[in-house]
């Protein structure tokens, strides 16, 4: 079976057995601050798991993209060395939310494996839970013995809590896993040493393909466990696994899953898979780290330094440094593979193919920031091997620095120093990169509290679309939260008017108010596994009394005028640059917002004025909101809504329409366009290639910025005397600039050469090589122009300074072009005799500067510099 007839007959399988087969949640988390990938299956039945959402049916199937390179589940640095390690892979997976149980979900598991794959039954093996006594739990008997139907007792082992008890968390779900294992070996290997005795050890040949989760407990914040009133079942079946078995492949990489990714390689390397060794690496990591990087991408997640980007990042450097040390790239060849892996996977996926063009931009634009890097961490790493060739070894604190600082990874700068003889401290980069992980868990510890209930119910009801006061709301829970240092306290109403956080448009604040009198201010306002979370200074006195909750009106309204401007940005967008511009994110705050969207170049000036423009038109034609706020998806595309790539939309969503501009969207608006008042543009920038970013303000804050430049115009007519023609006037003096300072260059160039022969007369022989000593006190910039001229006339010649500037020691190095030839190198003398000075420095093989903090100490560095320039 190929890879698509194997995914198929999973959810075929499972449909037939009444689930509901849904489409895979997005590989990117945007709207859950526990997550920034979807690492697992049951990730998008989160909320259901934890009872903070009624299912919307008992049973349902997909195949869930995936992505685990962070946190707990974390496969990065393995992926390429085995042929089982991915970051994105596919999960496979059936659920019941409290209807069928354990054995039901054993048989119909058993059913799909030996009767619809095919897969030789002797050659399974299931574990089930043995119990812990730290719990209180026994062994799970139920599922043995619905094994037991099945197998014989000597393929039903008992696995421990470490392998088969699943937890989503330190608290929360949680329950005893039954896994399901195979034997790959040859019949003479299983007859020499029975596949029982290397389940969960490890052994490439005798692996885990099936988990089968049965959540019956709670896990509380001191440890012990609740049962759950609703047992649910959450299985998961790797993808790429189970192609590797049923296609009888060695590798999950020589299945169809990859293989049209590995020949692409292959063709544009020259090299073969079948080379094996540090090519075969290089090529497993390569395909797949693409799929990784390209879903990001087309989930909407762009690379960066901060977050989900920095992961994606890491990922794709990873790629190109494997493709640039074993397979001879030089130039970016990871965009080349996208048409491949889009051949590949995007029937199942369309939005993979939907957004084939701004993947392979981003990528190719990545490519080439990194290979520059890479070039510098080199040249880098060759003046700091200079520095300790004495030793012949790099300390471990400068490879962390090309590390971390310049992103060179510390393989690389292993196989390079080995490469020039050199060994690398890496006991000294551990300990440095220990405190970086021991920096990182500190900003990141967070303590969290039960949940203190107080009223039981269903989903919160957000009443914020039509109030921003609600009277008489029930607290329904509270806890206590610590990160970094500090305490916050979460409170949940089963009625609110705050908007959590969501879809880029920030928190409400406000206040809360007890029939006691009692007022606490609302901090800020999030969504965690569908509950509206309110952040509250302090904890209510009496949690069971009345509340009337009071959002804050003015930072409101502007919050709502500028989500809303979003959507009339877009529109214009999309009228002035044409259709294919469509929304990438944004940022919606009471200040200012942001938009991202897709444009491959720069907004000219003429069309962002055109787009402003247009804007403040449709602002003044003050529409009004209209909205539906149970349409269905069919219902809002029959409108003329745009869904986005990247979001997970419901059965019913919410259409926002403003004139012609119809969106899909969840978040607060005004109540007609004229209410934002004026709309203006503060700045157009670059995000990634092929996604430009506009910031713009509304209101108020508009008249702000508008007024500080008239007062900015004005000043600068003052400056220039209130000229009539201030740009003309202004130009003339940048003129009259220019022309001052070419005669001022003139003037120090002439200066320059009178010096630069006076010294080349001066100059003294020590050991065959004219040297002239340097002290007097001259600008710095004026010493390197004459050490340039002197190195462009002179042979032989060394000039070295030592000389005090604006009460600052500097020092001057200079060799001829010959005795750089002959193995002399300024940069590495220069930062020796810089120590007499208590400085630093550095600069190229022929002419090197430096600087100190001890003036006492030029004499010294003088002599040193002469010293070594004569040995």
């Amino acid at each position: 079976m190929t890879a698509k007839e194997i995914r198929q007959k999973y959810l075929e399988f499972f449909a037939s057995k009444g689930h509901t087969i849904v489409p895979s949640a997005p590989m990117v988390v945007k709207n859950d601050p526990t997550l920034m990938f979807t690492n697992a299956g049951m990730n998008q039945f989160k909320d259901i798991f934890l009872g903070n959402s009624a299912p919307k049916f008992p049973r349902a199937t997909d195949s869930q993209k995936c992505l685990r390179v962070s946190g707990k589940h974390n496969d990065l640095e393995a992926v390429g060395h085995d042929g089982r390690h991915h970051t994105m892979f596919e999960m496979l997976g059936n659920w019941s939310f409290g209807d069928y149980f354990k054995t039901e979900a054993i048989d119909w598991a058993w059913e799909l494996l030996t009767e619809v794959y095919k897969i030789d039954k002797t050659k399974l093996y299931a574990t089930v839970f043995e119990g812990s006594a730290e719990d209180g739990t026994s062994l799970d008997e139920e599922a043995r013995q619905a094994w037991l139907k099945h197998m014989p007792e000597d393929h039903v082992l008992l696995g421990n809590k470490h392998d088969n008890f699943w937890e989503m968390g330190d608290t929360g779900p949680c329950g005893p896993c039954s896994e399901i294992h195979i034997d790959l070996r040859s019949d003479e290997e299983i007859a020499a040493k029975p596949g029982r005795e290397l389940v969960n050890t490890d052994n490439d040949e005798v692996i885990e393909i099936w988990n089968i989760v049965f959540m019956q407990y709670n896990r509380k914040a001191d440890g012990h466990l609740e049962l759950l009133p609703n047992k649910n079942v959450d299985t998961g079946m790797g993808f790429e696994r189970l192609c590797m078995i049923l296609q009888n492949k060695k590798s999950n990489y020589e299945t169809d899953v990859f293989s049209g990714s590995i020949r692409k390689v292959e063709e544009l390397s020259g090299h073969k898979y079948a080379e094996g060794g540090q090519v075969e690496v290089a090529m497993r990591v390569i395909a797949d780290h693409l799929r990784a990087i390209a879903f990001s991408i087309a989930d909407g997640q762009l690379p960066s330094n901060v977050k989900a980007g920095y992961v994606i990042r890491r990922i794709l450097r990873r790629a190109v440094r494997y493709g640039y040390t074993f397979l001879g790239f030089t130039e970016p060849f990871l965009t080349r593979l996208v048409p491949q892996l889009v051949e590949d996977m995007g029937e199942a996926y369309p939005e993979l193919k939907a957004q084939q063009k701004l993947v392979e931009s981003v990528i190719r634009e990545e490519e080439n920031a990194f290979l520059r890097t890479l070039d510098r961490g080199i040249r880098m790493l060759d003046d700091k091997l200079a520095e300790n060739a004495a030793t012949k070894v790099l300390p471990g604190v400068d490879a962390f620095v090309l590390y971390d600082t310049y992103g060179f990874p510390i393989d690389l700068t292993e196989l390079i120093a080995t490469e020039k003889g050199y060994t690398v401290d890496l006991e000294g980069f551990n300990v440095e990169l220990g405190k970086q992980k021991e920096r990182a868990r500190n900003a990141t510890a967070n303590e969290f509290g039960d949940w203190e209930e107080f009223h039981s119910g269903d989903e919160v009801t957000f009443l914020g679309y039509d109030t921003l006061t609600c009277e008489g709301a029930v607290l329904m829970k509270q806890r206590t939260v610590k990160q970094k240092n500090k305490t916050y306290f979460q409170l949940v109403f089963d009625k609110t008017p705050f908007y959590a956080e969501m879809g880029g448009q920030v928190g409400d604040t406000g206040r809360i108010v007890s029939a006691a009198g009692e007022e606490i201010a609302i901090l800020n306002t999030v969504k965690e596994n569908n509950l509206t979370i309110h952040l509250a200074e302090r904890l209510p006195e009496n949690p069971g009394a009345p509340f009337t909750l009071v959002v804050d009106a003015e930072r409101r309204q502007s919050i709502m005028n500028n989500h809303t401007a979003t959507h009339l940005l877009h529109q214009a967008l999309r009228e002035i640059l044409g259709t294919h511009v469509e929304q990438k994110g944004s940022f919606v705050g009471p200040d200012y917002f942001r938009f991202d969207f897709s444009h491959f170049q720069k907004v000219t000036d003429e069309e962002i004025r055109a787009v402003e423009h247009r804007v403040n038109q449709l602002v003044r034609a003050d529409e009004p909101l209209r909205e539906k706020r149970d349409a269905t998806m069919e219902e809002a595309r029959g409108m003329g809504a745009m869904a986005l790539f990247g979001e997970k939309y419901g059965d019913v969503v919410r259409v926002v329409r403003f004139g012609d501009s119809v969106e899909l969207c969840g978040g607060t608006h005004t109540r007609s366009t004229g209410t934002i008042g004026l709309f203006k543009i503060i700045s157009e920038s670059a995000v990634a290639a092929g996604v430009r970013r506009i910031e713009a303000v509304t209101g108020a804050a508009a008249e702000g910025r508008i007024g500080a430049m008239e007062d900015m115009l004005r000043n600068l007519k003052a400056v220039m005397n209130n000229a009539p023609d201030l740009v003309a006037s202004i130009h003339k003096l940048i003129e009259e600039n220019t022309d001052a300072r070419k005669q001022l260059e003139a003037v120090a160039a002439e200066k320059a050469a009178r010096l630069a022969e006076k010294l080349y007369a001066s100059a003294e022989e020590i050991n065959g090589i004219r040297v002239v000593r340097f002290d007097s006190s001259v600008d710095p910039q004026l010493v390197r122009n004459v050490a340039l001229l002197l190195q462009k006339k002179a042979e032989n010649f060394v000039l070295a300074g030592a000389y005090a500037f604006d009460e600052k020691p500097n020092l001057v190095l200079m060799y001829s072009a010959d005795l750089v030839a002959k193995g002399r190198n300024a940069g590495k003398d220069i930062r020796e005799a810089a120590k007499a000075i208590q400085g630093g420095g550095g600069g190229q093989p022929g002419l090197a500067t430096a600087g100190g903090r001890n003036l006492a100490g030029l004499p010294d560095a003088l002599a040193t510099l002469v010293r070594l320039a004569t040995e």
